[in-house]
């Protein structure tokens, strides 16, 4: 037993897999024992394992320039070439960029950028951010108190009164909807509890409301049709920003560039982007706003003369090398069209598990799914023990998903799987379901 602390990891369970490389979309253990890896690592290994091209990238920015920071008016080639790139990509307007070095710490620039701004445009009392249950954005102390997980707040004391902390409805009509209300009435009522917690709360008090456009650690939650076209109504009525956490679904996962378009979210006022940005190849995140919240940023700064925050590493030449060279794979391979059409077959193939008896919904868009268990389902009783059988029985038949939500099976392969590949995991995760069945 190592002297590591593990991060998100049961502390009395740890190092009972050791990975010692990768191929493709597989890895491998420390026996050589071969893994499907139906998770992309953590929903970000889009090019897979030992990309070539990449490597070799990012050696030679290595060796051209291993690390410059971007303080005091220095800057660097790859950084200015990666951020105008993704101001070009973003469906924001005229978006300025902030690098970090993951999406929680991109999150938490967000709400130091919020309270900058309302704070150097007259209004410091709008502060409030609105979450949703069941959401996910990081784990600092701030971006972790936005998150809605049990497990990650359990003990933590995340100061969320502090923090001015919102929380409504998550979007998840099969655990959500009421006794007979079908989904354009489940949309309506949770537009509704929004509203009223606005108008509660007091709007001139709320700077954003937060979302990922699907969800991922808390279960792949895909919105009901209309939901953002409602929220998005709210919020413009209030004069409340829309913040696109695109962590996970950005570049590809969701069949399209982003899952903003996916779902129909229109120019967010801000987006987070990290995880697929470097196909996690180098940590890198971006935390991006609207040119004019950028613009009235800079006369205050020049008057403190300095905009006071930042990382060592916001910025690092290897990271936005690698970015942008992934950005180009991305662009020249049409991976982002790829994954849309063998996302549309994952689909397909994993919707038949929705007979099983076993299975309570499997939801998804893209190369981005996950398969509910239940005890039965007429009563749609959660079975959290169930899952964590399943995920061991996947493991040892050579495939890595994630238990998340609680009783969920989670997939997000590399954007490189094949239709042949999708079946060897779909193959492996109904006999992972009916091996536990059977015992």
């Amino acid at each position: 037993m190592s002297h590591m602390i593990y991060p998100n990891t049961n502390l009395a369970a740890t190092e009972e897999m050791v990975i010692e490389r990768g191929d493709g979309i597989y890895v491998y253990d420390q026996k050589g024992k071969q893994y499907l890896e139906g998770l992309a690592g953590l929903w970000c290994t889009g090019l897979g394992y030992g990309n070539r091209e990449l490597i070799d990238c990012i050696s030679a920015q290595m060796s051209k320039l291993s690390y410059t920071h971007m303080f005091g008016g220095k800057t660097h080639q790859p950084g200015m070439d990666l951020a105008d790139k993704l101001s070009s990509l973003v469906p924001m307007k005229d978006a300025r960029v902030f690098f970090g070095n993951s999406g929680s710490d991109a999150n938490d620039t967000h709400i130091k950028l919020l309270r900058y701004f309302f704070n150097v445009t007259g209004r410091p009392e709008k502060r409030k951010i609105i979450t949703r249950e069941k959401a996910y954005h990081g784990v600092t102390v701030a971006s972790g108190s936005l998150t809605s997980l049990p497990g990650n707040l359990a003990h933590f004391s995340a100061p969320l009164e502090a923090l001015g902390v919102l929380r409504t409805d998550a979007p998840h009509y099969y655990r959500g909807a009421l006794e007979g209300e079908n989904e354009e009435a489940f949309v309506a009522r949770l537009a509704g509890n929004l509203e009223e917690l606005i108008v509660n709360e007091g709007p001139e008090s709320i700077a954003a409301f937060v979302a990922e456009p699907v969800t991922g650690a808390s279960g792949v939650i895909v919105p009901p049709p209309g939901y953002y076209e409602a929220v998005q109504a709210i919020l413009k009525k209030y004069d409340i920003l829309f913040w696109a956490d695109e962590v996970i679904t950005g570049f590809g996962r969701t069949g399209k560039l982003f899952g903003c378009e996916t779902v129909n979210i229109q120019q967010p006022d801000q987006m987070t982007l990290a995880k697929q940005l470097s196909s996690a190849y180098y940590p890198i995140s971006a935390a991006l706003i609207r040119g004019d919240i950028y613009d009235a940023m800079v006369a205050p700064s020049n008057e403190v003369g300095i905009f006071g925050h930042g990382y060592t590493y916001s910025g690092h030449p290897v990271g936005c090398a690698a970015a942008l060279k992934t950005l180009e794979i991305y662009e020249r391979e049409n991976l982002y069209q790829h994954a849309g059409e063998v996302g549309q077959y994952m689909q397909t193939r994993l919707a038949k598990l929705a007979d099983h008896e076993r299975v309570g919904e499997v939801r998804g868009v893209g190369l981005i799914a996950a398969v509910e268990l239940v005890t039965d389902k007429r009563s749609h009783a959660a079975d959290s023990a169930f899952a964590a059988a399943a995920t061991r029985a996947c493991l040892e038949n050579g495939l890595i998903v994630r238990n998340v939500g609680g009783n969920s099976l989670a997939m997000c392969p590399p954007l490189i799987i094949t239709r042949e590949q999708i079946d060897e995991m779909v193959d492996k995760l109904t006999q992972s379901i009916d091996a536990v069945c059977a015992h």
